[in-house]
């Protein structure tokens, strides 16, 4: 482990089944963090690199890695990997696909709304929006959130 209090270096064992995987964060890797239970946290995942909070699950400290996350890196559960996790600075952003923000440029009441969304729900439209196989069904959903912010409403 390292000796910087705001990083913290292992090796672990990826758990789970095929659809939900976790790292199990080792005992005293929160205490060097010093900044709770659940810190937001920038996972570096043999050289990817993403944000998120550490969770519990069944009283195990658990840092999740989503489907995306196993694609990119080629991981799964019971993988063998190296991990970094830095306690988070500053507040978390979503990557807003360029599709999503030009229909925002065009409509600034809905850009203005938007960006006073929580990052929860930011990210949970741009999910939204990304899983779409299609290019209409994507076209729909961003037009489906626009139309939303343009009526003040968060989802």
């Amino acid at each position: 482990m390292s000796t910087d209090p705001t990083s913290v270096a292992f090796d672990a064992l990826i758990t789970g089944s095929p659809t939900k995987t976790g790292i199990p964060v080792p005992n005293g890797v929160l205490d060097q963090l010093d900044a709770g239970q659940r810190p937001a946290v920038v996972v570096t995942l043999d050289g990817y690199t993403y944000q998120t909070s550490v969770g519990v699950m069944g009283g195990q400290h658990l840092v999740p890695v989503s489907a995306a996350i196993r694609k990119a890196t080629g991981v799964a559960a019971g993988s063998h990997v190296r991990v970094t996790l830095t306690l988070a600075a500053g507040p978390r952003t979503a990557d807003v696909p360029s599709d999503l923000a030009e229909a925002l440029e065009r409509e600034p009441t809905a850009k203005a709304f938007f960006a006073n969304l929580s990052n929860s729900l930011q990210r949970m439209h741009v999910d939204h929006i990304n899983a779409a196989k299609a290019p209409e069904t994507r076209q729909r959903r961003i037009n489906k959130c626009v139309a939303l912010f343009l009526e003040g409403k968060p989802r």
